[in-house]
């Protein structure tokens, strides 16, 4: 993933001065929280974290669907080896 480095704000200052988080999140979309000098937290808009969800239930539905399928294509097969 790549990262603006303008959107990165260290935990010290992040616990110190939230509402610069917030306003990053308001202008860049997200906000990039460091701690020890390595990325460890992402904050975004509520609205952003529910797209990210519902595309994360689409594709294990999706992956779902596709193990079903290659199961029920393969049934016979499947017997077999459970004998």
């Amino acid at each position: 993933m790549t990262v603006e480095t303008s959107t990165l704000v260290p935990m010290t200052e992040a616990n110190q001065n939230f509402s610069k988080v917030t306003r990053l999140v308001d202008e860049a979309g997200l906000a990039v929280i460091l701690k020890n000098n390595k990325p460890r937290y992402i904050v975004v808009d509520f609205e952003e974290y529910d797209a990210l969800q519902a595309a994360r239930a689409a594709r294990k539905q999706k992956v779902e669907a596709a193990a079903d399928q290659l199961i029920e294509e393969n049934m016979e097969a499947l017997r077999e080896f459970a004998k």
